[in-house]
């Protein structure tokens, strides 16, 4: 059988009042919406008040999110971080390492070319370097102190030349070889330097200690003039070194004489010069210049 074509809700009052209220709010409600959004075109300011109501209520809320959202944030990269923070501190300790590396050298770069400057640049008073070259190895822990140098025959060096830095007097060639040579060093035990002070020439013998030091022994005995501060340089006396190369100086003061400090470290002279024997190079060529001293002459 076809269904009626009655459509009502039937005889129950609640359920067409239900109805009919629906239908009203409805209409009331669109209208409201509509009157709302005439009067937002009209004047956009007119519901700031209630937007800013709005916002205040919703404030709160607001707030306990974003701190949790921050709070969770944080969380997860503390985490994250966690297990990255090895790898990350071991590239930050590697690159720190690297970089005090490069400083290192750069600085000693730095220095090597200071002292390159100084070699070239050092005043010789007339006498031509017979060789420049480098200190490549010392006895360090011998008490004899010896030093290889990085110049030989081939370059025109002979037993006896004097080596010399910017600072002053090194030692002298011992033995040559052809692309070496051994230098004995001023501060060896068996090294004796024939200086004068600077000021006024008082005449003394520098003598090497062995610990980096030289012994100062005047010639002439009396009252010791001498006083830390003083400089010794060589005299000539003797005709192997030159006169005024820079020898020691004076740090302490001792009964017939005093204890210097050399001035040009052999263990920091680096590059160094070889000059000729100074009785060569006044034109001597033939005058040798022996390590001991002379026999005594014969009694009659």
């Amino acid at each position: 059988m076809a269904p009626p074509s009655n459509r009502r809700t039937g005889f129950s009052k609640r359920a067409q009042y239900t109805n009919f209220f629906g239908y009203i709010a409805a209409i009331a409600g669109a209208l409201l919406g509509g009157a709302l959004l005439i009067v937002s075109f009209v004047d956009p300011n007119a519901f700031s008040g209630l937007r800013g109501l709005a916002s205040d209520g919703a404030r709160p809320m607001a707030t306990a999110t974003a701190t949790v959202r921050s709070e969770g944030s944080g969380f997860f990269d503390t985490i994250g971080g966690y297990f990255t923070r090895g790898s990350r501190v071991s590239r930050l300790e590697r690159e720190a390492e690297i970089n005090r590396v490069r400083l290192a050298e750069a600085a000693a770069l730095a220095e090597e070319n200071r002292r390159l400057k100084a070699l070239m640049n050092m005043p010789v008073e007339g006498v031509d370097p017979v060789a420049k070259a480098q200190l490549v190895a010392s006895t360090g822990s011998s008490p004899r102190r010896f030093a290889t140098l990085s110049a030989g025959s081939s370059a025109g060096v002979t037993t006896g030349m004097p080596v010399r830095s910017p600072l002053g007097l090194v030692g002298r060639v011992l033995e040559v070889s052809r692309g070496t040579s051994r230098v004995l060093l001023i501060t060896d035990s068996e090294s004796v330097v024939p200086v004068r002070r600077s000021t006024d020439g008082i005449v003394a013998t520098a003598r090497g200690v062995g610990d980096g030091t030289m012994q100062l022994e005047l010639v002439s005995l009396g009252i010791n003039p001498l006083k830390p501060g003083d400089i010794f340089v060589t005299s000539g006396s003797g005709g192997l070194y030159r006169p005024g190369i820079a020898v020691a100086v004076v740090m302490a003061v001792t009964r017939d004489g005093a204890t210097a400090r050399v001035l040009s470290d052999p263990a920091s002279s680096e590059f160094v010069a070889v000059e000729p024997i100074y009785i060569a190079a006044l034109g001597m060529p033939d005058a040798s210049v022996s390590a001991s001293p002379p026999p005594a002459p014969a009694k009659q």
